[in-house]
């Protein structure tokens, strides 16, 4: 079991590595003009930065779930 949770532990990890990467990588993307226009609503790259975020938030919190079980389970 500690094995399984082990391997899950590590994927999430891994997931939210790659998920702050393509947000740090939609953020660079960004332009100047697209930072600084006035408009009515985010750009592509804006909302593509928040997904991103916000599935390294998910994974974050799925490790974390992860971690308090194996150390439920190993006491």
């Amino acid at each position: 079991m500690n094995t399984v949770l082990v391997v899950v532990l590590i994927v999430f990890v891994v997931m939210a590595v790659v998920s702050l990467v393509r947000g740090i990588i939609a953020f660079l993307q960004s332009s100047k003009s697209d930072l600084e226009t006035p408009g009515t609503g985010a750009t592509p790259m804006q909302l593509k930065q928040n997904k991103m975020m916000f599935n390294r938030i998910m994974f974050q919190g799925l490790a974390i779930v992860v971690v308090a079980l194996l150390l439920l389970f190993n006491r």
